[in-house]
This record gives C-alpha cells, structure tokens and sequence, in this order.
C-alpha cells in the first residue's frame, strides 16, 4: 500500500533528524548504543510521529498508547524522538550519559514518554504483555461482550535479544490470551554484541517460529516507510492474537560508512563524529 509521498518524505527527515541528535548524544557522552539505535530509527519515527495516540502535553494520559523498548540500551533515537516531540527540552540532550541527567545509557521511567525501565534483556515482552492486558480493565464491551482494549501496545525487541528464554514465554502467553492490541517489532538487524546472531544462536527461520507460536506474522524491510505504515496499519485490524513485525534492518543505518559493521557500545572520534554529521545532514 502506498501512502502519501509528503508524509513519507516528512518521516524520513524526522529519521535523519533523530540519528543526527542521536550522534550529538553519543558524542556529548563519550560513548553510546549506535548500531542498534540506528537501525531502529525509522521505526521509532513511524510510531512517535505518525501512528501511536500520545500527549507530550499530558504524558500519562491513561488511554495513551505505549511504547516498549525493550532493547533499553539502544535509547538514543527513542530519546531523540521524545524530545522532538516536546516530552522534554532537546537541550536534555547535550547531558546524555553524564551523572545526574534525565537521559541515562538505558531508557528509566524517570524520563516524560519513556514507559520502561530497561537494562537486563529479555524482558520488555513481558512487561509489554502486561501493560496490554492491563488496557482491558475498565474498557468498554463489544456486542459479544468483550472488552475493547483502551489503548495499544507497540514493544521493539533485538533479534539478538530473542536468545532470551523470556521472550518465548511471553510470545506463548500472549497469543495464549489472545492480546489482540500488542505489536511486537523485532528489529532483525542481524548482529549482537558480540557477532552476527548467526553465528551466537541462529534465529532462522525467524517469521516461521513467530507465526507457529500463534502471532499475527509479516516481514518488511524496517526502512521502507510504506512497508512500516502498512505493518502497523495491519496489525491494528487483526483480531483474536497479537501481531508480530519482523523488520528486517541494517545495523548503523544512515552512515553509509558505519553501516553492516558491528559498532555496538562505542565511542565516536572525532572523524567519524564528522563523518556522521556530513551524512546526516
């Protein structure tokens, strides 16, 4: 499906513009999550700035929709996002990782927008899946009588991520219950800290295993912004089981010179600090 070509192009500079504010984070911090926080950017983009209801004017407003990351370490373009959309002042920014900011090296719910406290991975599903369950209390009925979730619940997981035991728990027990109003994303960027996930403990066939579970499956390629808005304009008209995007992505997407390389946790030279900025700009 095709979408508006001015929406398109407004989401890709609003990505270009989150990895540019992400690079001055990593720089003013010393160090930062790259690979993993550019390769989820325009996903980030699609949900904070087209397709999730949210307030920046009224953070916990109680039918907002939420947004998981439970990759929690790769949070500066979700940092970035949140303070583009006026959840807090951009100047926050230039603070990032040092002691007593607001913007820590993984997301805390301290932050206005942030919704979960990350570090140990694995188990972002879980609190996702409870955060989803929980939209039903209090909702109204359908004809048949069952509640309709108030608000949706979108969670970002790292394909290297998904090593964890937890996360299957929580896929089983989420098609278990039928949460129809929870999006999982795996952003499938094919690499983990240490290597390719391949070469830790290979994933494949990934959409297969998703869809055996009981979930909702699609892949895209999690940088083409239709096939990102038609995911999530899909799975939000799925009944009866949650819905699983495998977003096929590459790792320090945007820095033509960066990217396919495994930068983790690192720290920009200088060079490479320009070399960012002139591709992001």
């Amino acid at each position: 499906m095709a979408h508006d070509e001015k929406l398109i192009k407004a989401l890709a500079e609003k990505a270009k513009t989150l990895r540019r504010d992400a690079v001055e984070m990593i720089k003013a911090g010393e160090s930062g999550w790259i690979g993993g926080s550019f390769s989820q950017a325009d996903i980030v983009t699609a949900l904070v700035f087209h397709h999730m209801k949210h307030d920046p004017k009224n953070p916990q407003w109680a039918d907002r929709d939420r947004l998981i990351v439970s990759k929690a370490h790769c949070c500066e373009t979700v940092y970035a996002a949140l303070g583009e959309a006026g959840y807090f002042s951009k100047k926050e920014f230039a603070n990032y990782g040092q002691f007593g900011a607001l913007l820590q090296a993984h997301t805390e719910r301290i932050v206005p927008g942030i919704e979960y406290s990350g570090g140990s991975l694995g188990q972002g599903l879980s609190f996702a899946l409870g955060e989803a369950l929980a939209a039903r209390i209090g909702a109204p009925k359908d004809k048949s009588g069952k509640p309709v979730p108030r608000f949706r619940v979108f969670c970002i997981i790292g394909d290297g991520e998904s090593n964890e035991g937890q996360v299957w728990e929580a896929i089983m027990a989420a098609a278990h219950y039928k949460v129809d109003n929870l999006v999982a994303i795996v952003d499938h960027n094919k690499f983990q800290s240490g290597a390719t996930v391949a070469e830790r403990i290979n994933l494949m066939p990934l959409s297969e295993k998703w869809r055996v579970f009981g979930w909702d499956t699609t892949e895209i390629d999690g940088h083409n912004f239709n096939e990102i808005l038609g995911a999530l304009e899909n799975a939000a008209k799925v009944k009866g089981r949650p819905s699983a995007i495998i977003a096929h992505t590459t790792k320090c997407k945007g820095v033509p010179s960066f990217e396919h390389k495994n930068l983790h946790f690192c720290a920009l030279s200088d060079e490479m600090y320009a070399e960012a900025i002139k591709a992001l700009t």
